[in-house]
């Protein structure tokens, strides 16, 4: 069944600093028409159509357009909102709602589901998602105007030091260093990694031997494990569902086209969703 959001509408964001520029790292400020940002040495960024702004400069790109395609994207907006992780994103947002946190980062934010959720239902926290692929941003963006979104790489965050409450880490890769400096000093990082028997049945289906993941996420340095939850249910996607959930998995690029074929034409397919929540602090060292 879809999922409906019942988003609040959170007070203006303040304007302030919180971009640094992704060229020379000098604060960005926003022009008086809060249409763009520009940092003292006059480069500018503006503020695309749909609410984001592009932070992710050409020499950091590895290709023309980094990061999930728009059909991909689609799909995955389209699995997600039929409800499949809905448990995990109660879970996430449950978390989240716990810390009280004022400022959210969610790393590698995609289309922005998991962004949508914590607005749902924690109160009073200012939103902010990042990802490197342009159409997801523009997508979370259009359907999350409340929030703050931009593209740019994990691996150089374009915030302020020391900006953000707890950062949110859904699969999604990181720097730790840029971890750490982008956090408060009592900042707390949430991370979110498969189970051991996460999507098993998708992988009968590629490998001749299936094994499982660690039961517990591993944490970056400088920072220490508060609680750890396991979320372990079964999901019934049809055919062009699991398609779209297969296309959300690094194993996909094994799947050949036959592969591909059998996960979609195979009778009722019970899945097992498997994750591991870490809630972690940032340590007084970091």
């Amino acid at each position: 069944m879809a999922i409906e959001y019942a988003l609040h509408k959170p007070e203006p964001l303040p304007f302030m600093s919180c971009y640094i520029c992704p060229v020379c790292g000098e604060p960005l400020e926003a022009s008086a028409t809060r249409k763009s940002y520009q940092c003292p040495k006059r480069h500018s960024f503006d503020l695309a159509r749909e609410g984001y702004l592009n932070l992710l400069p050409v020499q950091h790109k590895h290709s023309s357009e980094p990061g999930d395609s728009k059909a991909m994207m689609q799909a995955r907006r389209a699995f997600l909102e039929a409800g499949f992780y809905q448990p995990l994103a109660r879970a996430v947002a449950a978390m989240i709602a716990a810390g009280k946190p004022e400022r959210v980062l969610d790393l590698g934010c995609g289309e922005g589901y998991y962004s949508r959720f914590i607005e749902a239902h924690c109160l009073d926290v200012a939103v902010h998602g990042l990802d490197i692929a342009k159409t997801a941003v523009a997508m979370a963006a259009k359907k999350q105007p409340g929030a703050r979104f931009i593209v740019a790489s994990s691996q150089r965050l374009p915030y302020a030091d020391h900006y953000f409450d707890l950062l949110l880490r859904v699969f999604a890769p990181s720097n730790d260093e840029e971890l750490k400096r982008v956090l408060k000093p009592d900042g707390l990082l949430l991370t979110v990694t498969p189970g051991p028997r996460h999507l098993w049945q998708l992988k009968e289906f590629i490998y001749s031997e299936v094994r499982a993941h660690a039961a517990s996420g591993e944490l970056p340095p400088g920072f220490e494990c508060l609680t750890t939850e396991r979320l372990h249910y079964k999901i019934t996607p049809d055919g062009e569902q699991r398609i779209a959930l297969l296309q959300m998995t690094p194993f996909a690029w094994r799947a050949p086209d036959p592969v591909r074929q059998a996960i979609k034409e195979a009778p009722e397919l019970e899945i097992e969703a498997d994750f591991v929540l870490t809630l972690a602090k940032k340590t007084a060292i970091a």
